[in-house]
């Protein structure tokens, strides 16, 4: 097989890209919700829908479109509101590891801020440990499946990644609570103290209960809210080494992915869409925006700094991008760097692993080695919650299946 030669969509390509075994390490929980089960909770709990029909709250809230950013982020004051009380969580997190499996992901990464769920009936222990109930128990009965016992397919295995916010409102209680009992502190202390919290309380999560919470992670608007502002809550992750990923380059230009890297000590980048992007440059010291990019680009690719791709949800959240071909993942692709296709939100985006692999296909000139490229490197930058030897026997049987897969296709590298 030619392993130059561009990939050929056909109808046969999708049941095999959905049979390879896949990661999803850039997933957000409350972007994951079925709606069918959003319907049910919130029947449960009297909670006001537009609508209480799939069609009805595809067509007014969970759109196939959205006008901006803005538009996209309020359909999780829906999800989030379903996702109040212990059992629901856990449901949630058992049926999104479920959706994932069914379309072959081996890996994934759930990434979710236990703020917006802390209340009077849950504090962050109780909210991340119900998480992890629900990922394990879909974990355990994955991986009973004969095909798994016997070795054909790898076991399926998930990490949890804490979400701090780059700023914030009284969006839930813990945070409104938070916001009143800081009354003499500024804003971007505010955020800051809150952002410590959260990585300390992580850590000391992690430490002793054992769950899996293998990242910190840090989202929400870039402009005006500088990754600096958050540092001591990463150093902290840092010395207790706790992984880092950051939302950069998502709706700000390179210097946001800069600070990602040297203020936060980022192992992999969020989305990273504006990497290449000079007219998003905006720092006067930088003269030659060119050179600065170039550097950048060449420090995240020498030191495999993965980029987090989710195309969909960028196509969705950002306007100036009118078409898939113009995303920077072929930039990012022909500079060699370590990219991994990701959901963002399969029920905001309306869209699976599958079809992210699809769209990439579609869209950029990927052959079978670049293919593979990308789906290996969701393993080997993964942050898998066991000791690197562990880590090293999973990705090479994730690999060996899906060399297994491929043999004799198209996209046999």
């Amino acid at each position: 097989m030619n392993q130059d030669k561009t990939i050929q969509i056909d109808a046969k390509l999708r049941p095999l890209i959905e049979k390879i075994p896949k990661t999803d390490i850039h997933v957000h929980l409350d972007g994951c919700v079925r709606l069918e089960t959003l319907i049910d909770i919130a029947r449960q709990e009297r909670i006001q829908l537009p609508s209480y029909t799939v069609d009805g709250l595809n067509e007014l809230v969970f759109k196939d479109d959205y006008q901006n950013l803005e538009e996209y982020l309020k359909t999780f004051g829906y999800s989030c509101a379903v996702m109040q009380k212990p059992e629901h969580l856990e449901r949630i997190a058992y049926e999104m590891a479920q959706d994932n499996q069914n379309e072959g992901v081996c890996y994934m990464e759930v990434r979710f801020a236990p703020q917006l769920h802390i209340n009077a009936d849950m504090n962050m222990k109780t909210v991340i440990d119900h998480v992890n109930r629900g990922l394990e128990r879909a974990q355990k009965e994955y991986n009973q499946r004969p095909e798994v016992k016997s070795g054909e397919r790898p076991p399926f295995h998930y990490g949890i990644i804490t979400c701090a916010l780059r700023s914030f409102g009284p969006y839930s209680e813990y945070y409104k609570h938070f916001i009143d009992v800081h009354t003499y502190s500024d804003r971007k202390t505010l955020f800051g103290l809150c952002s410590l919290e959260l990585a300390q309380g992580a850590v000391k999560i992690r430490d002793e209960l054992g769950l899996p919470i293998v990242a910190f992670d840090l989202a929400g608007a870039e402009a005006g809210n500088p990754a600096k502002d958050h540092w001591p809550a990463f150093q902290f992750a840092h010395e207790n080494f706790l992984a880092k990923t950051v939302h950069a380059g998502e709706a700000y230009g390179p210097p946001s992915i800069f600070q990602a890297i040297t203020d936060l000590h980022a192992d992999r980048i969020g989305h990273g869409f504006y990497l290449f992007d000079t007219s998003k440059i905006n720092n006067e010291t930088i003269v030659d925006k060119d050179k600065y990019i170039q550097d950048l680009a060449q420090y995240i690719a020498d030191r495999r700094v993965t980029i987090e791709v989710c195309l969909t949800s960028n196509l969705q959240t950002n306007p100036t991008l009118k078409t898939l071909a113009d995303h920077s993942l072929k930039e990012m692709l022909d500079n060699e760097l370590s990219v991994t296709i990701c959901t963002d939100n399969r029920t905001v985006s309306k869209t699976t692993v599958t079809n992210e692999i699809m769209l990439a296909l579609q869209n950029f000139k990927l052959t079978p080695k670049s293919l593979k490229n990308v789906i290996v490197y969701g393993f080997k930058r993964s942050f898998f919650p066991d000791d690197y030897a562990s880590k090293r026997q999973y990705v090479r049987q994730c690999i060996d299946y899906y060399e297994s897969v491929v043999a004799g296709t198209p996209i046999d590298a």
